[in-house]
């Protein structure tokens, strides 16, 4: 084991390192251990009150990734090129709305927690959800709020990709209705239980990216 000085300078390292590729090298595939390593980094990663709001759609299929493509304006680099690609799906109202069958499931079976807690808990996500956030004001401020669960194991998974020297890209640009529709045609989307959240390529780069470039510290924080 290193040094506390030692394990901060390789994680900025792989901050450093990382950049979202734009095209891959598509003879250099990732292997087994190390992709599973990175859906590792996702699995546990956090949500809000322990929901786990999501879903990974790893898309190997080509004929599949042909009709992400042209409805996916930001990956038309990656789909082709990338040895993974992941589309990241949130849990919809369905799912997330604090009395549905899924949250009772996930406290209960894989949380463990006692039923008699559960439903003193329930009250408090109530408020939660319907009072404090606002998350049940229409179906998309909830899948938005789901949405927003999907991000942190978006970032851990590119962190863990960065720190074994593998590439990434999150991809934010495609039709969201169009790639809803192709995804239901698959029957992915567990009938209206799950919808697009944002899309993510991993691989090794085609070519060296231009240097990093981020405003300074003071620019961004402020401690009062």
């Amino acid at each position: 084991m290193g040094s506390r000085e030692d394990k901060k300078q390789e994680i900025l390292e792989a901050f450093q390192f990382r950049h979202a590729t734009k095209e891959f090298d598509p003879n250099k595939k990732i292997s087994e251990d190390d992709f599973n390593f990175i859906l590792e980094a996702a699995r546990l990663s956090p949500s809000s009150v322990g929901y786990e709001p999501w879903k990974f759609l790893i898309i190997q299929n080509k004929e599949l990734r042909d009709k992400l493509r042209e409805v996916s304006w930001g990956a038309r680099g990656q789909l082709p090129t990338a040895s993974h690609f992941i589309v990241i799906l949130a849990r919809t109202i369905k799912d997330t709305k604090y009395d549905s069958e899924y949250v009772k499931n996930q406290m209960l079976s894989v949380k463990q927690i006692p039923e008699d807690v559960f439903e003193q808990m329930k009250i408090r996500y109530r408020e939660f959800q319907e009072e404090d956030l606002n998350i049940l004001e229409n179906e998309r401020t909830a899948f938005d709020w789901a949405s927003k669960q999907t991000y942190l194991a978006l970032a851990n998974m590119m962190t863990a990709a960065a720190l074994i020297g593998i590439d990434s890209c999150p991809i934010e640009g495609f039709h969201f209705n169009k790639v809803q529709k192709i995804l239901a045609e698959e029957g992915l989307l567990e009938d209206g239980h799950l919808a697009v959240s944002v899309m993510a390529a991993f691989g090794y780069r085609k070519n060296e990216p231009r240097p990093k470039t981020r405003k300074d510290r003071d620019d961004i924080v402020l401690w009062v």
